[in-house]
């Protein structure tokens, strides 16, 4: 064997020869290695996404977040009550709390005016999305920004939100009560 006295072991052409053997034999390699792909089953077959709509009264897709709109079925019809947050009474800031923390893994302070201030930053509300708060001031002064009522909005104008009255509903943005109680919208912070 002849060894070429300009190949000596430490030579700068013979370390790239040596990188480019490696880099090939590893490219040639890893072209033969396949990638095992894991395919999960549908959370939300056809018929969910169609009782969720129904629930709801907006056509879901796919394309929404439809673990929201899952979380929030169970709890349409719960009860109103004041400071609760569980199934067996909620309040309004309960439930969005609960909601919130289920569906994006984020704790929000507990009652709406903190959730305005500390976690969201203000939004018109021709740029609501899912997911978005909803402020209202429902008792007291009218010309107070301080809300008293927080909804989670939906889609389509649509909200769940806990109220005294009937507890747990989806409602309308477009009802008269609450365009004249609306303060902002509120996108949280993460």
């Amino acid at each position: 064997m002849i060894i070429n006295p300009k190949l000596s072991f430490f030579s700068p052409l013979r370390k790239l020869i040596i990188l480019l053997i490696g880099v090939v034999s590893l490219s040639v390699v890893s072209c033969g290695v396949r990638q095992q792909v894991i395919v999960t089953p549908l959370k939300y077959d056809n018929q969910t996404i169609s009782r969720l709509s129904r629930q709801f009264g907006v056509q879901l897709t796919t394309t929404d977040n439809l673990e929201l709109y899952s979380v929030c079925s169970q709890w349409i019809g719960v009860k109103y009550r004041y400071g609760g947050n569980t199934k067996n009474g909620v309040d309004c800031s309960g439930l969005v709390n609960k909601i919130y923390r289920q569906v994006y893994g984020l704790k929000l302070e507990r009652n709406s005016a903190n959730m305005l201030r500390r976690n969201c930053m203000a939004i018109n509300r021709t740029t609501l999305r899912e997911g978005d708060l909803l402020f209202f001031r429902t008792s007291g002064s009218r010309q107070s920004k301080t809300p008293n009522h927080v909804g989670l909005y939906l889609k389509n104008g649509r909200f769940i939100h806990s109220t005294t009255s009937k507890g747990v509903i989806v409602s309308n943005m477009s009802e008269a009560y609450y365009v004249r109680t609306w303060i902002t919208g509120g996108r949280v912070k993460r």
